[in-house]
């Protein structure tokens, strides 16, 4: 009796999957995309509807011979790719490189890798969503367009290797200019002045601010826009020192008195769970993981991970979303843990729901979410790697918390009038002060963010109106209004979301292009514009404005979603962006003029060579680096403010060769490297206090290579734990230790 086929993108996922579907089901796997336009040409004709050119990539051969063995096999094709647009487009080239039947062929989709999820997709199939293909072919074709007519125009023009993307040039141009904003700033002085006063006769003392002198408000709020977003800085009106003495002189004999006391109980709702941009902004701030990094962990979450005695089992919803929609079986889950967990109180009246904000949102799809909120993260740290286990707890306690009630606080705002003699007409100068304690935790019992952990509830002393108070000093405060801040991962991913740009799938390739490109360089987490970047961006600014227009580029992922919904026509689409592309494009090529970027001369000379050094710059930063290279390959580093960072000569000696170690510092932190480098590459690596790390000695294993048959060794490398051979170098397999 033959077997129904299902097919997948991972051999991870094939494994979790076979599990739940039994002996009736082959499961394969395609190892990702298997066809694609053609690397080394166009592929797409201009002239008949942008028909793409579709080719089997050189990786995927043996795949496709594979699965075309096992189709044979096979009475019944299941195709069950990832729950997107890819995820549809993948599986209608496998059936296009196949040459399957439609009769043959069904379409299944699950938002999470469960034995329920899976048998309920197997027992629901559908047609391919030609839309669906429609809508990644379009953003395919036309990607493939701008990167392979503009990037030999910047090849000409600038440096050979360039590449311009429709989505990472507007990225691109948000950073630069950014950065462009934050050289133009012009700081502003003010000054604050704050009373210290205590009810008489008591100890603890009240910090207030002043806000108000004669009638006239002192603060005010200034707002500014910079490219698509907007400020605000609040400041106040006493611009010099002069002036805060003459009002501290003033107050400094007058009588202080409550003249207001507003009690309030407010509440604070939880957050939404994730969907991948806020995932991806929150890994980026509390674990320190890339946009990229983030992806890749959340992959393995989702495609399974090996429980024991379970077996491989996914552990999240897909992650790769924009909506905030949740099941209603997982907020039950939620609600009967919560309440079983914490009490009735900590149980909303009924589940949360929320509305998805995000432009373009596909309300289809379900939020990012553990796949049973029984599995607490606790248990599941034995199974897990250290980055898969934040990532899943993270995840999970933002869902939980997201079912849960609101934190309540009482709050106090206090307003103190300072006045030569009470009562007056009007009071020299007005002081406000606030606290809140926190009167029922809710949802903070789960997940607190960045500030809730910092903060600490601000207590003041019973207060009433009319109580006066005893003034122990005024204190002067001068600060400075400061820039806009730089962009990190997380606030550039939060701006690309906000206007529509790009699509869940897309943040995290967005950022590593244009990193990888050298057109921006990331220091202490947040991201700089290369003179690269900024020469590039100009150039598109100038001369292809709609490329890097904000706007323009939401307009058409707007058109990619209508073709997905299957409003317009997909061919129609490319026409409307092409036809003034191309002109455009004609026109550019004979007016720009040459951008050649060249490197500036530092002054200094090479100690190996004597060749003059230069001054460079590169995704990792700006270096001095030889004239003479590639013949000769010195050069030293620069920090953010040009100094240049030198090796530190350290008392340590070389384990190997006996050589004086010397400190220096990598993409990867402080590290020590012998001195007799290149003879010597011993190598020890160093923590933030600068303490070496030990290196944990191998362990050898009972269980043998699959290659040359010899011992596995246990080792620990930057994403931990694995299994080496021992025979290398001679043999260099490795796997994943279990």
């Amino acid at each position: 009796m033959k077997r129904a086929l299902v097919i997948v993108e991972s051999p991870t996922k094939e494994r979790t999957i076979a599990k739940f579907l039994g002996k009736d089901y082959l499961l394969k796997s395609t190892y990702g995309h298997i066809r694609d336009l053609p690397k080394r040409s166009l592929g797409v004709d201009e002239d008949h509807h942008f028909e793409p050119e579709y080719v089997l990539l050189p990786k995927a051969k043996k795949v496709v011979a594979a699965l075309r063995a096992a189709v044979k096999g096979s009475d019944r094709v299941y195709l069950a790719t990832d729950f997107d647009r890819e995820g549809e487009a993948i599986a209608w080239h496998v059936v296009q490189a196949l040459n399957l039947s439609e009769h043959r062929v069904a379409r299944i989709t699950f938002h999470e890798i469960t034995p329920s999820a899976i048998k309920e997709a197997v027992a629901h199939p559908r047609a391919l969503d030609m839309h669906l293909v429609h809508a990644q072919q379009a953003r395919r074709v036309l990607d493939r367009l701008v990167g392979y007519k503009l990037s030999p125009l910047l090849w000409n023009k600038i440096k050979k290797g360039l590449s311009a993307g429709r989505v990472q040039s507007v990225a691109l141009r948000l950073i630069v200019e950014r950065e462009q904003e934050i050289k133009a700033f012009q700081p502003q002085v003010f000054w604050r002045i704050e009373a210290e006063l205590s009810p008489e006769g008591a100890a603890t003392p009240i910090l207030a601010e002043l806000t108000q002198y004669h009638g006239e408000r002192l603060e005010s709020t200034r707002s500014f826009t910079l490219f698509a977003d907007e400020y605000q800085v609040r400041v106040t009106t006493l611009v010099t020192q002069a002036q805060a003495e003459a009002v501290i002189a003033e107050l400094k004999g007058c009588h202080y008195r409550v003249a207001q006391v507003l009690p309030k109980e407010t509440h604070r709702s939880p957050a939404p769970p994730f969907v991948t941009a806020s995932l991806q902004q929150e890994a980026a701030r509390r674990l320190g993981f890339s946009a990229m990094r983030t992806m890749i962990i959340a992959q393995q979450l989702y495609e399974g991970v090996e429980l024991r005695p379970e077996g491989s089992v996914g552990l999240i919803t897909y992650m790769r979303t924009d909506s905030v929609n949740v099941a209603a079986s997982a907020q039950a889950e939620a609600r009967a843990w919560i309440e079983r967990t914490y009490g009735r109180p900590y149980l909303p009246s009924a589940p949360r729901t929320y509305r998805t904000k995000t432009k373009g949102a596909q309300e289809a799809h379900e939020a990012i979410r553990p796949t049973s909120v029984s599995r607490v993260p606790e248990a599941l740290k034995p199974h897990l790697s250290a980055e898969q286990g934040k990532l899943y707890e993270l995840i999970w306690r933002r869902f939980v918390a997201s079912q849960m009630a609101e934190a309540v606080y009482d709050t106090v705002s206090v307003e103190i009038h300072a006045a030569p003699r009470f009562p007056a007409a009007s009071p020299t100068g007005v002081f406000r002060v606030s606290g809140r304690t926190l009167k029922f935790p809710g949802f903070l019992a789960v997940y607190r963010d960045e500030g809730d952990r910092q903060e600490q509830d601000h207590l003041l002393p019973a207060l009433h109106p009319n109580q006066p108070l005893d003034l122990r000093r005024l204190i002067p405060g001068e600060h400075i209004s400061e820039p806009p801040p730089r962009y990190n991962e997380a606030s550039l991913i939060r701006m690309l979301e906000r206007h529509g740009i790009g699509r869940p799938s897309t943040y995290a390739p967005i950022l590593h292009t244009i990193l990888q490109r050298g057109y921006i360089r990331q220091e202490e987490r947040k991201l700089f514009p290369t003179e690269l970047g900024g020469v590039v961006t100009g150039l598109l600014k100038g001369y292809f404005q709609e490329i890097v227009d904000i706007q323009f580029t939401a307009q058409i992922e707007a058109k990619l979603d209508e073709i997905a919904r299957g409003r317009m026509v997909w061919t129609k689409v490319v026409e409307g962006f092409y036809t003034p592309f191309g002109r455009t494009l004609a026109q550019a090529a004979t007016k720009i003029p040459q951008m050649r970027i060249t490197p500036k001369d530092s002054g200094e000379r090479c100690t190996r060579c004597g060749a003059p050094m230069l001054i460079r710059e590169s995704r990792f930063g700006r270096f001095l680096s030889c004239a003479n290279y590639p013949r000769c390959s010195f050069k030293i580093s620069l920090d953010k403010d040009g100094r240049k960072i030198l090796p530190e000569v350290t008392t340590e000696r070389c384990e190997k060769c006996g050589k004086p170690m010397l400190k220096r510092v990598g993409r990867r932190g402080p590290f020590l490297a012998c001195s007799g480098y290149p003879s010597c590459r011993n190598i020890i690596a160093l923590d933030r206090e600068g303490r070496k790390i030990p290196k944990p000695a191998p362990q050898m294993t009972d269980q043998r290579c699959d290659k040359c048959g010899k011992p596995m060794v246990l080792r620990v490398g930057r994403r931990g734990p694995f299994l080496a051979c021992s025979g290398f170098p001679r043999c260099r397999y490795i796997q994943k230790a279990a």
